[in-house]
């Protein structure tokens, strides 16, 4: 979408979901922004400025909305910016990548200098990475204080400000009034043991295929899927708990309760569980741009709201795929079970299901061959497995959405036992690349009724940048596969 006044204006007067997170709306009369779809009345065309972040809104010196909540609008997937650098940089900053470390860190992720990061993000995003960082951790803040019932230190330190010195005094400079003053008449989800909040996505959504597909992937311990509710275990850093997922009260949203252990880990936390249930993705775009394909116009038609399954634990996904070579669904689940009994840890939860976390590649890299053969793994598979651990723990491989995709894929495909397939699929769902497209696939093949790979190939052109979408429609089209 272009920038220009009159189709932005356009936008909010409709109210458009589409561009819900992708555009904000700043009324000059109140001094405050808003996502298009709130339902306060429309501003006199003229009292308006639009942006395409908050972050940027914020830092022309407007407030957020206290009736439609900026913080609660969806993010933008890695493809909906111009530049993959910014929007990856972006991404990372949103899962808390200043939190702990700094811009320079940040910037040898990708490569650079922290001078050319700033440039790059400045210039694609309106606002530096450290403004950008501000603006996530106050309105993740402002989300807490409107939704929870934890102290403010608490709520400081869990929106990742090192003092809450430094968070009541950003506070009070950007929304004009102290957290306890947010917080009179809000109302409580949270318990003595969990946090309650919810996260928004654009319409529409189809959270029963969703559900679907993730069930007969669950790994036994770690995962639990019920008839309209997802749970698992979490480890990240040192902090242990679970999560269960469900749809929110509001519409258009789903509910996420936290167990209290995992509080501090939110930034990335959202961040993962977003990336799991592909939250930023715009469906009504990909699906209007598929429909352009005769071919896949009337699966889509039939099927509107699919999403892309990302990975809630990266690595955990991969070894996943892994397992999933030449085997049934329920086979490679079974295996999987069997990998994280051994090489992730227990953990008590309230949850008789959720008994293990995952595994991790720094456990895995250090098994030998015979320590992963023993689950019922061959042993070429085994060493797959085994190349891959120590791969990603040494640093060889990174496996994050926003990465190089075409390098990394290239990176996978000479490890032992990773070929085209395994390395699409990893690039689909582990780095949320929503091009990615394994086209030797038997399934596709069989739902597009080609028996040549090439030929598939070919058909899939025009679906670019979204093959990966595709891919989900053809799969579901036979009732699901991997």
């Amino acid at each position: 979408m272009l920038f220009d006044h009159n189709s932005c204006y356009q936008t909010l007067a409709a109210r458009d979901p589409r561009f819900d997170g992708v555009l904000f709306v700043g009324v000059t009369t109140t001094g405050i922004y808003c996502r298009p779809v709130c339902p306060a009345r429309t501003p006199r065309r003229d009292r308006c400025r639009f942006f395409s972040n908050a972050a940027s809104a914020e830092n022309a010196g407007f407030r957020p909305c206290l009736r439609c909540r900026p913080e609660l609008a969806p993010g933008n997937a890695i493809v909906d910016t111009a530049s993959r650098t910014a929007a990856s940089a972006a991404a990372r900053i949103e899962a808390g990548a200043l939190n702990e470390a700094s811009v320079d860190d940040l910037a040898a992720e990708f490569g650079l200098s922290s001078r050319q990061l700033r440039r790059v993000v400045k210039s694609e995003l309106g606002v530096t990475p450290i403004e950008l960082a501000q603006t996530q951790r106050l309105l993740l803040a402002k989300q807490l204080l409107t939704d929870s019932s934890l102290p403010a230190i608490e709520v400081a330190f869990a929106s990742g400000f090192s003092s809450v010195r430094q968070f009541n005094s950003l506070f009070r400079e950007r929304y004009g009034l102290s957290p306890t003053d947010l917080r009179r008449s809000q109302t409580s989800q949270s318990s003595n043991e969990s946090l309650g909040l919810e996260l928004d996505y654009r319409p529409p959504f189809d959270w029963p295929s969703l559900l679907t597909f993730l069930r007969g992937r669950a790994i036994p311990g770690v995962e639990s899927i019920s008839e309209n509710r997802y749970l698992r275990t979490a480890a990240i850093g040192d902090a242990r708990g679970w999560f269960l997922i469900e749809p929110g009260a509001r519409n258009h949203s789903l509910r996420v309760e936290v167990s209290l252990s995992l509080v501090r880990t939110l930034p990335p936390l959202l961040a993962r569980i977003r990336n799991l249930f592909d939250l930023n993705a715009q469906p009504q775009q990909i699906e209007a741009h598929l429909r352009n394909d005769e071919r896949m116009r009337p699966i889509v038609s039939r099927q509107s709201g699919l999403r892309l399954p990302g990975a809630f634990d990266v690595f955990e996904m991969v070894v996943r795929a892994v397992l999933g070579q030449q085997v049934s669904v329920r086979a490679a689940t079974t295996l999987a079970g069997r990998v994280a009994n051994a090489f992730g840890d227990p953990i008590e939860t309230p949850h008789a299901a959720l008994t293990r976390t995952t595994m991790t590649a720094d456990r895995l890299a250090a098994a030998t061959t015979a320590d992963i053969t023993s689950l019922g793994l061959t042993r070429s598979r085994a060493g797959c497995l085994l190349a891959l651990a120590q791969a990603v723990a040494g640093g060889e491989i990174k496996l994050q959405p926003g990465v190089e995709v075409e390098r990394t894929i290239e990176r996978l495909k000479l490890l032992p036992g990773i070929g085209d397939w395994t390395a699409h699929y990893i690039a689909m769902r582990a780095l949320c690349w929503p091009d990615a497209f394994p086209h030797a696939d038997l399934g596709l093949r069989k739902a597009l009724g080609e028996t040549s790979s090439k030929r598939v190939l070919e058909l899939a052109e025009p679906w670019r940048p979204w093959r990966a979408y595709a891919v989900m429609h053809l799969w579901n089209s036979l009732g699901g596969t991997e």
